[in-house]
């Protein structure tokens, strides 16, 4: 998923969304660990994807970038 594309969401979306990553995250960890990882390009991609939400949702916090939903409202 792309920035824009976060940017857009709303605030319970992006939550949601990283919720999905991190879980997604621990199955391909889980799979490496084991063995039977298929790509392990999908684990960085992965990795790349939790840390886009968060610095997305902290930028949020900040006050430094809002999300569109908000500056819809706004």
């Amino acid at each position: 998923m792309k920035a824009y594309e976060i940017r857009n969401m709303t605030l319970e979306e992006v939550r949601r969304a990283l919720r999905d990553a991190e879980e997604n995250l621990a199955n391909l960890r889980m799979q490496q660990a084991l063995g039977q990882l298929d790509n392990p390009m999908s684990l960085r991609k992965a990795r790349r994807e939790v840390a886009r939400l968060k610095t997305i949702l902290r930028e949020h916090e900040l006050g430094i970038r809002k999300l569109a939903s908000e500056e819809a409202r706004a």
